[in-house]
C-alpha cells in the first residue's frame, strides 16, 4: 500500500529523517503516521490494499477518516471483509472517501449506502456559504448513520458547513 510515509518507516514503525522531516513540517500527522503502519501491517494480510493509495488520515472524534486515490473505494467497496478487517485493525469506526471527489461524490460517499437526491449550497448573508444535502426518504431511529458525525467529518476534511434534510417522493 502506498502511503505518506516511505515503505520503511511503515513497516518498522520508526520515521527515517525524510520522514521525520515531513512530520516536523506538517506535511503529515501524527494520524498519518500511525494509519499508514497499520494499513501496511494488514496490507500483509490482505493483498487487495497494495493496489491502494492513502493520501491523508484525520481522526474526528475518535474515528477515522481515510482519504484514498481516486477509484480506491470502489475497488475496497467489492472487498467488504476488507473494509472490516481494517476497522477492527485500527479498532475505531472508519470513513473512506476519495480524495479528488466533487464535495457531492464526497457526500454520496459518506453516506453509502444511503441515496442522497440533490446537494445544493446556499449563500447565507454574512458571505459564508452553507451546504445542504437532501436524502431521500425519512430519518428514523434505524436510519444507518449518525448525521452529526458525518457534519463533523465534512467539516474536518473539507471544511464545509453541511446541513441534512429529508424529503418523501
Amino acid at each position: 500500500m502506498k502511503t505518506l510515509i516511505c515503505s520503511f518507516c511503515a513497516k518498522t514503525g520508526i520515521l527515517c529523517p525524510k520522514c521525520e522531516a515531513k512530520f516536523r513540517s506538517g506535511h503529515i500527522s501524527k494520524v498519518d503516521v500511525e494509519v499508514s503502519v497499520q494499513l501496511t501491517k494488514l496490507a500483509e494480510k490482505f493483498p487487495e490494499l497494495d493496489k491502494m493509495t492513502l493520501i491523508r488520515a484525520f481522526d474526528v472524534e475518535g474515528e477515522y477518516v481515510l482519504v484514498l486515490k481516486g477509484g480506491d473505494l470502489a475497488r475496497l467497496r467489492r472487498e467488504s471483509q476488507v473494509m472490516k478487517k481494517i476497522e477492527s485493525e485500527l479498532q475505531r469506526k472508519v470513513w473512506f472517501i476519495e480524495g479528488e471527489a466533487s464535495d457531492r461524490k464526497m457526500l454520496e460517499d459518506l453516506f453509502h449506502p444511503v441515496r442522497i437526491l440533490t446537494v445544493n449550497t446556499v449563500w447565507l448573508p454574512d458571505g459564508s456559504k452553507l451546504t445542504k444535502a437532501i436524502i431521500l426518504g425519512r430519518k428514523t431511529e434505524r436510519f444507518p448513520l449518525d448525521i452529526e458525525q458525518v457534519k463533523r467529518v465534512v467539516k474536518e476534511v473539507r471544511g464545509i458547513d453541511l446541513l441534512v434534510e429529508f424529503e418523501r417522493l
